[in-house]
């Protein structure tokens, strides 16, 4: 249905009738994905979407979006950190036996355990276990 409108210099202008309602969506959201989730988590989500001023979908999309992402551990890291608990139980040993025998006599082991996991730790807190979304 088409609506006219008048001018002053009366011309009529022929312009599309509005039938109210809501505007069209620029993005139509069709596809659905259902997670399960305890009530806390519910719970939690909404308190967090409500304090944000958001609908929960919404606040999930937004928190999808900004998530950062960390890859699980490789085998190769696993056994570092298998490696690092034997040192920390080798400390462990030569701290009960600095006790025992005093601590001078101990110092040479402790600096080589403490290089090992200092080493040890610089690999597994590399830059490149980083996510790409920043």
């Amino acid at each position: 249905m088409e609506a006219t409108i008048k001018t002053t210099d009366k011309q009529q202008v022929s312009q599309p009738k509005n039938k109210g309602g809501a505007p069209k969506k620029r993005v139509k959201r069709e596809l659905i994905i259902r997670i399960r989730m305890t009530a806390t988590e519910r719970f939690f989500i909404d308190n967090k979407a409500k304090t944000a001023g958001m609908r929960s979908s919404s606040w999930i999309r937004a928190a999808a979006k900004s998530a950062k992402i960390v890859p699980r551990l490789t085998d190769d890291e696993r056994r570092i950190l298998w490696m690092l608990a034997e040192l920390a139980n080798n400390l462990n040993q030569l701290t009960k036996l600095a006790h025992q025998r005093g601590l001078l006599t101990i110092i040479r082991g402790c600096n080589k355990i403490l290089n090992e996991i200092h080493i040890t730790l610089k690999h597994i807190n590399r830059n490149d276990r980083e996510s790409d979304n920043g």
